[in-house]
């Protein structure tokens, strides 16, 4: 994929629908994680709570060209994502990873050829029960987040769409 910046995407695409995802969402704001700044893809939904089982699953996975985006209730109890289910998303081509959520292992997240963005860190690792559900409608602040949609992401902020803008 094309560099972008998403500052230039919204400017570049005005006639378009495009989501923006709060800055600031109860309280929370998204931060990078992985070593990659920018990243882009088809999205893949997963909407989970402190159990990180459906991430895990769907991360080993071939993911080229998309990006996985879970909603985890902006639960700071525990992490729905650490260095192996990255790094098994980086060996299956995943493109990014966006939780509504914690991660863990940070030091060597930032190392991973990775495009990851959290809401915090914590040691704490999930309980996994094998919930979760895949392929849901999710939502974030007012941000109606669907598998099959676009999403451009970067230091900027995170854009939602409905379709590829960037080839």
């Amino acid at each position: 994929m094309t560099s972008f910046v998403t500052c230039d995407v919204l400017d570049d695409y005005p006639d378009r629908n495009i989501q923006v995802i709060s800055p600031y969402l109860n309280g929370y704001t998204f931060k990078r994680y992985g070593k990659v700044a920018s990243f882009a893809g088809e999205i893949v939904t997963v909407q989970c709570f402190e159990d990180n089982s459906r991430v895990k699953e769907i991360l080993a996975t071939e993911g080229a060209g998309k990006v996985l985006i879970v909603d985890g209730a902006a639960s700071m109890n525990c992490a729905l994502m650490g260095d192996l289910i990255a790094a098994s998303a980086v060996k299956n081509h995943w493109n990014g990873v966006i939780i509504y959520g914690c991660v863990r292992d940070v030091d060597v997240l930032a190392t991973l050829e990775l495009g990851i963005f959290a809401l915090a860190a914590t040691p704490r690792k999930s309980n996994r029960q094998g919930l979760g559900e895949v392929n849901v409608n999710i939502q974030f602040g007012d941000v109606n987040i669907a598998s099959g949609q676009y999403v451009y992401a970067d230091n900027n902020g995170i854009l939602i769409v409905d379709q590829p803008l960037i080839k």
